[in-house]
C-alpha cells in the first residue's frame, strides 16, 4: 500500500537540483534551490487516492494503467513531459488498474489508458486511450482555462 506521507526525488527543471516532493502536500511543491515550482507526479493506490487526489489544492490528471498496457506505455512519457510543462499547475496521480480494482470500478474505467482530471475534488472531464502530448496538452489547456473562466 501506499502511504500518504511517501515521497520521491524529483530534479528540477530549472536547476537541476534534486529535490523530496510528498505525495500528499498542501501546496504546490517548489524547487529548494531556485524557487521554482516542481514536476508533481506520483504513484496512489486505494489508501491514497483521497488525500492525494480529492484534496489535492491543485487540479490533478489521474491516468489508470497497467504494467502489460502497451498504449499505457505510450502515454507515460507525454505524462511526464506535461508534468514538467504545467508544474505549479497540475498534480498528475498513476494509478496501477492491476493494484486497485476498486478504484477502477468506482471511475468505471473500462479501458486503460483512462485519463481523468479532477477538480476540487470532483472529477472534470475524462478521456481513454492512447493521446499524444499535443493531443493531452490541447485537452487539459481547454479545461482548465474554463474552469477558471467559469
Amino acid at each position: 500500500m501506499t502511504a500518504t506521507n511517501e515521497t520521491s526525488i524529483v530534479t528540477c527543471p530549472n536547476c537541476g537540483k534534486r529535490n523530496r516532493v510528498r505525495l500528499v502536500a498542501d501546496a504546490v511543491p517548489y524547487c529548494g534551490a531556485c524557487g521554482k515550482p516542481l514536476p508533481w507526479m506520483m504513484d496512489a493506490d486505494t489508501a491514497s487516492f483521497h488525500a492525494a487526489v480529492e484534496e489535492s489544492p491543485l487540479p490533478v490528471l489521474v491516468d489508470f494503467w497497467a504494467p502489460w498496457c502497451g498504449p499505457c506505455r505510450i502515454v507515460e512519457p507525454a505524462l511526464e513531459q506535461l508534468s514538467r510543462e504545467l508544474a505549479g499547475k497540475l498534480k498528475i496521480i498513476r494509478v496501477n488498474s492491476d493494484l486497485s480494482p476498486d478504484l477502477t470500478q468506482r471511475f468505471n474505467i473500462l479501458g486503460i489508458p483512462t485519463l481523468i482530471l479532477f477538480e476540487g475534488g470532483r472529477v472534470r472531464d475524462r478521456i481513454t486511450g492512447a493521446q499524444n502530448v499535443t493531443a493531452l496538452r490541447r485537452w487539459l489547456d481547454s479545461q482548465l482555462t474554463s474552469s477558471r473562466a467559469g
